[in-house]
C-alpha cells in the first residue's frame, strides 16, 4: 500500500537543502491520496515519525523543441507533490550504502 502511495523522491538541489536545513523531505505521491494516508506510508516506509505534511498539485506544463523532422510541441504532465517534515532525531537516506 505504501509504495502504491508514493511514486518516487524528488532528488533535486532544492530538496536536498531543504533536507539538510529543515528536515523535510520531497516526494511525487498518488494524486488521490491525503495528508494523512502520505504520513502512513512514509512512517510504514522509512520507519520514521513524520511531523507535518504539505502537499501541492504541480500544473502540466507545455515544451517544446526543434528536430529536423520539424517542431514539435509535447507537454509535461502533472502529479501531486508532498514535502514531509520529520519530527526531530530522524532523517532518512536514500542513497544506503553507495
Amino acid at each position: 500500500m505504501a509504495k502504491m502511495i508514493l511514486i518516487k523522491p524528488i532528488i533535486t538541489e532544492k530538496a536536498e537543502t531543504l533536507s539538510e536545513t529543515l528536515n523535510q523531505y520531497s516526494f511525487v505521491v498518488d494524486r488521490k491520496s491525503n495528508k494523512i494516508e502520505i504520513k502512513k506510508a512514509v512512517e510504514k516506509m522509512y520507519d520514521v515519525k513524520v511531523a507535518a505534511v504539505n502537499t501541492a498539485v504541480m500544473p502540466a506544463k507545455a515544451k517544446s523543441r526543434n528536430t529536423r523532422a520539424g517542431y514539435i510541441r509535447g507537454h509535461v504532465s502533472s502529479y501531486k507533490k508532498a514535502m514531509v517534515t520529520l519530527a526531530d532525531g530522524y532523517d532518512i537516506d536514500f542513497f544506503g550504502d553507495i
